[in-house]
């Protein structure tokens, strides 16, 4: 079983250095950019069906602890994907390569601006309260308002798909 771990690995490895050698800069771009984009959706879904909720959970001994953790930590999850998706999907509405559908990349970058707002403006404010105290109310909103980044990211991991596949196929 080691061996055809390694065998499996170290050709999956080779594999997709080799596509990635013979790729144009557009699918390298559209890969990252998708890669990135996909992280964030499954993150964004395990943080609204589990994390938020689990929430309600931590007792008030422990909540502003955890609390402050969840949200230093979690900055170094998320804040790689979040500037590579970023800064692709911005190259890709301002500056679109050939094949690459301008309006699917600015709907991609409107989603995006939406998921950031939602952020700044609810989700952030949402923590700053629990990282003072813990407040049912509050994360009950936490957890109700998240669902617009969910939706949002979730939209834009199919905007992502969309434009690598009809990008591959011109």
């Amino acid at each position: 079983r080691r061996t055809f771990h390694r065998q499996f690995s170290a050709e999956s490895v080779r594999s997709f250095l080799m596509s990635l050698a013979l790729s144009t800069p557009t699918t390298v771009l559209l890969t990252a950019h998708l890669v990135a984009t996909a992280a964030m959706v499954g993150l964004i879904w395990f943080v609204q069906v589990v994390h938020y909720p689990l929430l309600a959970r931590v007792g008030d001994d422990a909540f502003v602890a955890y609390e402050n953790a969840h949200t230093h930590l979690t900055s170094f999850v998320v804040g790689p994907f979040m500037a590579v998706e970023g800064a692709t999907a911005l190259w890709l509405a301002l500056a679109p390569p050939d094949g690459v559908d301008r309006l699917t990349a600015l709907a991609g970058l409107a989603v995006l601006g939406v998921i950031q707002v939602s952020t700044v403006l609810l989700q952030v404010p949402a923590h700053a309260r629990l990282s003072i105290e813990r407040d049912p109310a509050v994360i009950a909103r936490l957890v109700r308002t998240n669902w617009i980044r969910t939706i949002g990211w979730t939209t834009r991991g199919v905007i992502a798909a969309v434009l690598l596949v009809v990008s591959l196929s011109v």
